[in-house]
């Protein structure tokens, strides 16, 4: 490890707003943010460009930037403490323990900000959209709380489609080129570093809001998917 990635990560052991793998956390996120304000996470957040854009947006709302890369959380938890945004946090672990960080009901919403695709069908259930990570969101998303996807990859986009008609989730906006609307909203004029990057070559933004039913269903929903996304293979 170089050391500039071995001192950011000693300055990291010392940020207010960064939590690395806690432990008995569930429940708690009111007394780190001392409010009991609604909580949004964004998940797998690199440098974190999307929490701290929300962060000031929406000043009453709490706000935790979601990924493993430590090197990364320190650059978006570093501006988030110089720009006094308490706010805004960060809780450094993998994605698929997310359950086990967050108790019934404690999160409002998700965003998901242009996650790796996973394109290969074989890697199909790393997508952040599949429903095996759903159900994780499930334990700890409120009833009517959103999900949201924002991504270049319109493979992605069309898997995470196939996902919401097999298992009835409510979805509730869906644009296939967010810059190509008359009016875009505020929350999608946040960039990340990886939409600038256009990686999937696409040049078009994709978005997806939708909401969980109180039901995934079972294994024949899976079998179900998993037939259909090799079909379109």
């Amino acid at each position: 490890m170089g050391q500039k990635k071995l001192q950011r990560f000693a300055e990291l052991e010392t940020f207010k707003n960064v939590l690395q793998f806690p432990r008995d956390i569930q429940g708690k996120w009111k007394g780190v943010f001392g409010n009991e304000h609604p909580i949004t996470l964004e998940l797998a957040c690199g440098k974190g460009e999307y929490a701290l854009g929300l962060g000031r947006l929406y000043p009453g709302r709490n706000f935790i930037g979601v990924d493993l890369k430590g090197n990364r959380i320190w650059v978006g938890a570093r501006k988030a403490l110089q720009e006094g945004l308490d706010n805004v946090a960060f809780l450094r672990t993998q994605i698929d323990q997310i359950s086990s960080y967050f108790a019934a009901g404690e999160v409002a919403e998700i965003w998901i900000t242009f996650p790796d695709p996973q394109l290969r069908i074989s890697k199909a259930k790393k997508r952040l959209t599949h429903p095996k990570f759903l159900r994780f969101y499930q334990q700890f998303l409120r009833p009517g709380g959103c999900i949201h996807l924002k991504t270049d990859s319109p493979d992605l986009y069309r898997f995470t489609k196939l996902v919401i008609d097999v298992y009835g989730c409510h979805l509730l906006k869906d644009s296939d080129h967010v810059y190509a609307q008359e009016q875009v909203e505020e929350e999608l004029r946040i960039k990340t570093h990886y939409e600038s990057l256009d990686i999937a070559g696409s040049n078009r933004i994709h978005y997806l809001c939708f909401q969980l039913p109180a039901d995934l269903g079972n294994r024949d929903k899976d079998l179900l998917l998993k037939e259909k996304l090799l079909a379109d293979a």
